[in-house]
């Protein structure tokens, strides 16, 4: 039942906006700002409000006559006008804003807590309504204020205490007032709060609708507000009269009339009801899973960022949430601004306007981020919107060790509370005097950010290495951009190779603690070339993951070893000791870090040998004076 009813109004909202886009255009169609819409509305009650009660006498005698003051001077009539259709809209927005939610099932998973607060945010909203209609003294305020009463005394907690104050007018005093004053101003302000906690768990919430969209609204509300004002009804409310006729606000007063009607219980009962339902909707019907609620890694290219999403979460959302700028506009499948491609994985592409993506589109793999759900790990490619400016960060020298004659262990370490978040295999730019700078791969796994591993070899005559080995001291600062490059691990299934020569271990030491860090199970063969042995600084680490995982081999290669080395190991080049083990590269993946004659040397042997040009991906280096 539930989903038939969802499925019948999404596909109500799809067609609205698509009506509303060919109008207006996605970016001011007011259906994709509904949220926002709320927010503006209540800055315009709470402006209006304001004013109104800088005017407003807190008293029996003095109630009704300001409020009439207020009505009939020409700026407080629109004010007073303005108030009142502006909260009737937000009751309007509120409502579409939950039912389209509600239609498009986005209430699960992690969204139960913005549910719930705007269930809350339900109640609290009447209660500030229907309050509001009590302050003006009039017989409509007489009407709501009896009503309101007489059903709240039919809770235990009152047992009938509340409507004794109104039998007579003279029961009622200015106490009454300053309490009614004191809840329409209390009240709001929860409101305010509950606003902005509903809206933390929405990454990049928007609360500002568009500008034209405002100031059209702004004009709609006044032009009502000329048309047909508000005014008091029946003049001062007197308990010993009673009026019966109103114009009647539909919006905020609609369950006083069935206190007339039905018994006072079971109008608590359908409101209770009705709250329970709502409340319970984000686990209705009920879906039980092994496990409990799951998520997805997501690789995001070309940031090369691995991105946790949880359930039910869109690839917009999640990605927004970890600090990318994903490009996005309407964030409602109406613009297809955020279009990008599925590179591996399965995605639920969820409901959105077929102008946003074709259908040859989606046969190619293209997705909305802001309307596609993971069903599995998957690797997703965007197009950035622009290219921003490289972070700079500043960090000292806290430990250095000798790993080899020419290779510098260098950690950097963060000033406390700072960190960088980087993918394994990516690299930074070191920036030295003169505008120069150099690359060096992050050698550790991000596991924190804050402090950095870099294998610095010695070029003899270069610019900032003999530095390193000659002068360089711990607390020494160093000023860098990152993280850069794509040389980070991709998701699937397939069997892992990776190849490094000499330092190009750093970052494919970086991808292969990651990796056995996150439990990857997939095959990893690695294959580490150099000239001698003593150029294989950390063989006995790579020894060792052998050693303790049954899924990772490791074949260190020589390619000029001495008869004083008494090498017994593998000899010659490494790309042609993996060609020598594997004749068909067919359903491979192959990581190479070298300098660049290795890698042009390498690729072209492996792609000859039926490696897909797909599952092949380098990084190549070379000992100058630029970066990579």
């Amino acid at each position: 039942m539930i989903k038939k009813l969802q499925s019948l109004l999404r596909w109500a909202f799809l067609r609205a906006e698509a009506l509303f886009n060919a109008a207006f255009g996605d970016k001011l169609n007011p259906l994709y700002q509904i949220g926002a819409t709320t927010f503006f509305l209540f800055w315009i009650v709470t402006a209006s409000g304001l004013y109104l009660y800088a005017f407003f006498e807190t008293s029996v005698a003095g109630a009704y006559s300001s409020v009439e003051a207020l009505t009939h001077g020409h700026l407080g009539g629109i004010v007073r006008s303005l108030h009142r259709y502006a909260s009737d809209a937000i009751v309007l927005t509120m409502g579409l804003h939950m039912l389209r939610h509600f239609a498009f099932d986005r209430l699960r998973g992690f969204r139960w807590f913005s549910w719930l607060t705007g269930v809350m945010l339900i109640w609290l909203v009447f209660a500030s309504g229907i309050n509001g209609y009590m302050l003006p003294w009039d017989k409509l305020a007489q009407y709501v204020i009896v009503s309101s009463f007489e059903w709240l005394d039919w809770l235990p907690l009152f047992d009938g205490v509340l409507i004794r104050n109104f039998i007579y007018q003279s029961s009622v005093n200015d106490r009454l007032f300053s309490l009614l004053s004191f809840i329409h101003v209390a009240v709001p302000l929860c409101v305010l709060l509950l606003m902005w906690v509903h809206v933390q768990r929405v990454p990049k919430a928007s609360t500002n609708p568009a500008r034209s969209l405002m100031v059209s609204l702004t004009v709609a509300l006044l032009a009502l507000a000329l048309f047909k004002p508000a005014l008091s009804q029946g003049g001062p409310a007197d308990f010993g009269l009673v009026t019966e006729r109103f114009e009647f606000d539909w919006f905020y007063l609609l369950p006083l009339p069935l206190l007339a009607l039905w018994p006072l219980g079971r109008v608590w009962a359908l409101l209770a009801g009705g709250t329970a339902l709502l409340s319970a909707l984000p686990w209705l019907p009920p879906r039980f899973r092994r496990g409990g609620a799951r998520g997805f890694e997501v690789m995001v290219r070309p940031d090369g960022r691995s991105v946790h999403v949880r359930e039910a979460e869109t690839l917009l959302e999640a990605g927004l949430r970890a600090g990318i700028a994903l490009p996005y506009e309407c964030r409602n499948g109406g613009c297809g601004k955020c279009k990008c491609t599925v590179l591996a994985g399965r995605v639920d592409h969820g409901a959105y306007q077929f102008g946003a993506l074709s259908s040859a589109e989606r046969e190619a793999g293209r997705a909305l981020m802001c309307c596609a759900v993971p069903l599995a790990d998957a690797e997703i490619e965007y197009e950035p919107a622009s290219s921003a400016p490289a972070e700079v960060y500043e960090g000292r020298v806290a430990r250095m060790e000798l790993l080899a004659e020419d290779v510098m262990h260098l950690v950097v370490s963060l000033p406390p509370g700072e960190r960088i978040e980087f993918v394994a295999g990516q690299y930074i730019n070191i920036q030295l005097p003169g505008g120069r700078q150099r690359s060096f791969s992050f050698a550790n796994r991000p596991d924190g950010g804050a402090e950095i591993d870099l294998h610095v070899r010695l070029v003899p005559g270069g610019y900032f290495t003999p530095q390193v080995f000659a002068s360089m001291r711990v607390g020494d600062t160093l000023r860098f951009t990152g993280p850069f490059g794509h040389f980070t691990l991709h998701s699937g299934e397939k069997p892992i190779i990776l190849v490094a020569g000499a330092t190009g271990f750093a970052p494919v030491k970086s991808i292969i603690e990651d990796a056995l860090h996150k439990g990857c199970r997939r095959p990893m063969l690695l294959y580490w070339g150099a000239r001698r042995p003593r150029d294989l600084y950390m063989r006995q680490l790579a020894e060792q993951w052998a050693q303790r995982h049954d899924n990772f081999k490791f074949v260190p290669v020589l390619s000029e070893p001495l008869p004083e080395d008494a090498w017994s190991g593998r000899s010659g080049f490494v790309h042609a000791a993996i060609l020598e083990d594997l004749h068909d590269l067919t359903g491979c993946e192959i990581y190479v870090c070298g300098s660049l004659k290795m890698v042009q040397t390498a690729v072209p042997a492996f792609l000859a040998q039926g490696l897909a040009e797909d599952a092949c991906f380098s990084d190549a280096f070379l000992p100058s004076a630029d970066p990579r």
